[in-house]
């Protein structure tokens, strides 16, 4: 008690105090310390810098995934180059499929309208193919009766005229030598006089046995084609189920359609240029109007390039003929006719068939006639016409499916509640 009283207290042990507390304390992280910059606050804590963890394949970065796209790309251009080159060993079967495909999506609306009135699948097609052939064996007839003794005419016409126009470009002074002029007049005669077609369009058909074999071929496929298309198409993408199998059946209808708006399209066109333009030579004066029309007729299956080498060739047989003043006449005429075209005919009658810009038909084109020659020049813009019609239906189809998924569970929702 005395102690206490005296203010002095028991004697403390070392260790138990605040101070032997601090002491035994570990010393300060280095994080903890004072701040490593100047000005900085005392209870900011500078943090280490962050590193990136190194990529675990030399394919996940910006570099490799470019690589990979690039690789992806190379693969389907080698894809696509070895299909072209199976399909130009095979033209001997592709080339009458393809034809035989146009024309019986051309024809295919007629055929249903025969079985809508009563007539069996094959019974219809059969009364289509029949007609088909009387029509085209009395036009042949009276278009080749007329044309045969004029056409040696208008080749000689047509190589006069250029040569007219080469003389009148030699000497006017423009900057063309003759040697330029010459190569440009052979290829013209010879895409005339039926060269071109005979190394593009009969390039490894060639012979005739060949030829007739593709037509016999052609024939059956178009004969089956008329019969048996959806049930063909069913066939083919029996393999696929569920949306896929929806959307391909969509596919399948829709370039169906474009096919043969594009051909029943075109070849309306071909006729209304071939009259317009037969009619206005007629009535200008020129001589061998038959000729001229039927070449406008066929020329104008090959779109954009074709009109313009037949009003060419119209303007070179005016020249000759009659003289510069109708030939001016005659390409009046025939700008006058494309304008139509352009404008009128193509967007009535063939409307959302060809949904192509200018410029890809020009590449489809370009490309179909150096792989095939005249064939492929036919034949390209139309399957390109049908592939991008075939992958607008698929997405559009892909977002419908898309879009009612979605829907579906909100509705199921709502309902619930």
């Amino acid at each position: 008690m005395a102690a206490s009283v005296d203010g002095e207290g028991p004697e403390r042990r070392p260790g138990r105090g605040r101070g032997s507390r601090r002491a035994q304390e570990p010393p300060p992280r280095p994080e903890e310390e004072a701040p490593a910059r100047e000005g900085a606050s005392e209870r900011e804590v500078v943090e280490p810098p962050v590193l990136a963890p190194p990529p675990t394949s030399p394919w996940a970065d910006g570099l490799g995934r470019t690589a990979t796209r690039c690789l992806q790309l190379l693969l389907v251009v080698v894809a696509g180059v070895v299909v072209v080159y199976a399909c130009l060993q095979l033209r001997l079967v592709v080339v009458p499929l393809l034809l035989s495909a146009l024309v019986a999506a051309a024809a295919a609306p007629l055929v249903r309208w025969l079985v809508s009135r009563g007539l069996g699948r094959g019974l219809a097609t059969g009364v289509v193919l029949l007609a088909g052939a009387a029509v085209l064996a009395a036009v042949g007839w009276a278009v080749v009766g007329g044309v045969r003794g004029q056409w040696p005419q208008l080749q000689a016409s047509a190589q006069e005229g250029f040569a007219e126009v080469q003389r009148f470009v030699v000497q006017g002074g423009l900057p063309v030598s003759d040697a330029q002029v010459a190569q440009a007049r052979d290829a013209a005669v010879g895409v005339l006089t039926g060269a071109g077609f005979r190394s593009g369009a009969l390039a490894g058909l060639g012979v005739v046995t060949q030829i007739a074999t593709g037509t016999v071929l052609a024939l059956f496929l178009l004969f089956y084609f008329l019969k048996d298309g959806p049930r063909i198409w069913s066939f083919l993408i029996s393999g696929v189920h569920g949306p896929r199998h929806r959307r391909l059946e969509r596919v399948g209808e829709r370039s169906a359609v474009v096919l043969g708006g594009y051909v029943r399209g075109t070849a309306t066109v071909a006729l209304v240029d071939a009259v317009l333009i037969g009619v206005g030579v007629a009535v200008v004066g020129v001589p061998l109007a038959l000729p001229i029309a039927l070449l406008t007729f066929v020329a104008a299956f090959v779109p954009i390039v074709g009109a313009v080498a037949a009003g060419v060739v119209a303007a070179l047989v005016a020249l000759v003929t009659v003289g510069p003043v109708a030939a001016l006449v005659v390409v009046g005429i025939v700008v006058v006719v494309n304008q139509v075209e352009g404008n009128l005919l193509q967007p009535v009658l063939l409307g959302r068939a060809l949904s192509l810009h200018p410029l890809a038909i020009l590449l489809a084109l370009t490309a179909g006639t150096v792989l095939g020659g005249v064939v492929g020049a036919v034949l390209s813009v139309p399957l390109a016409a049908v592939a991008w019609a075939a992958v607008v239906t698929w997405n559009a189809e892909k977002r419908t499916s898309a879009a009612a998924t979605t829907q579906q569970p909100r509705a199921e929702g709502q309902t619930a509640a």
